[in-house]
């Protein structure tokens, strides 16, 4: 302490200091460190395109589920389920869109695509917005996935951006209505679209870049 107190050792602290810091590339290697292994959420943020090929083995692996022999479960990667969901539904995007991939991320799907931005300005949720948007933009459309009832699921959209903007939650049942040309299907949501399903799937489950359906069971027996 007694040291301290004298400039001079202050300024020898000082300049170890800065020696340490300006050399750390070379230090920092041999001094033990724990290193963060990549998570399952590397995994949840690769985006896949949408192709005819997954919607088939989304199909597949969904109607699988009827069969009494058959397994309880599937899993399904994020470009199978909404594949599947967009050759079901309908198609979420215009024609005229390209680029069309999804993927996980936590516990929501989320399908992307590059589209005309007049296709989306003409529902009127963009608002003054719609002005600073260039021709083609991309736009993401974030969900869960519910079943409704025997037969019938849902998309339910949480999340909806176009290029960094978000559109107001109160907004998108418009963009909805303009997606499905107004068809209204009784019990889906007015922010959702309807998905036809076997009416083998009970439930559905979002996790860890994966999309996990479950079979009705007999009762007294959880899937």
């Amino acid at each position: 302490m007694g040291c301290l107190r004298r400039a001079g050792c202050l300024l020898v602290v000082a300049v170890i200091a800065v020696a340490l810091w300006v050399t750390q590339d070379r230090w920092l290697r041999v001094i033990p460190h724990s290193r963060t292994e990549p998570t399952t959420a590397t995994v949840e943020r690769v985006w896949r395109p949408l192709s005819p090929e997954a919607a088939a083995r989304g199909r597949r692996a969904i109607d699988g589920l009827s069969s009494t022999r058959g397994p309880v479960y599937a899993n399904l990667s994020a470009d199978e389920i909404a594949s599947y969901v967009v050759s079901a539904a309908g198609s979420a995007f215009p024609a005229s869109a390209d680029s069309v991939e999804a993927a996980v991320i936590g516990d929501v799907l989320y399908v992307r695509a590059v589209v005309p931005t007049k296709d989306i300005a003409s529902s009127g949720v963009l608002g003054p917005l719609a002005g600073l948007l260039n021709e083609r933009e991309k736009v993401s459309l974030g969900g869960s996935f519910r079943v409704v009832r025997p037969g019938l699921s849902e998309f339910q959209l949480r999340d909806v951006k176009l290029r960094e903007f978000s559109v107001p939650k109160g907004a998108i049942p418009r963009l909805v209505q303009q997606i499905t040309k107004g068809r209204k299907t009784p019990g889906v949501a007015d922010d959702a679209l309807a998905v036809p399903t076997p009416p083998s799937l009970a439930d559905v489950r979002i996790a860890n870049g994966r999309v996990t359906l479950y079979k009705t069971t007999p009762a007294g027996k959880a899937p």
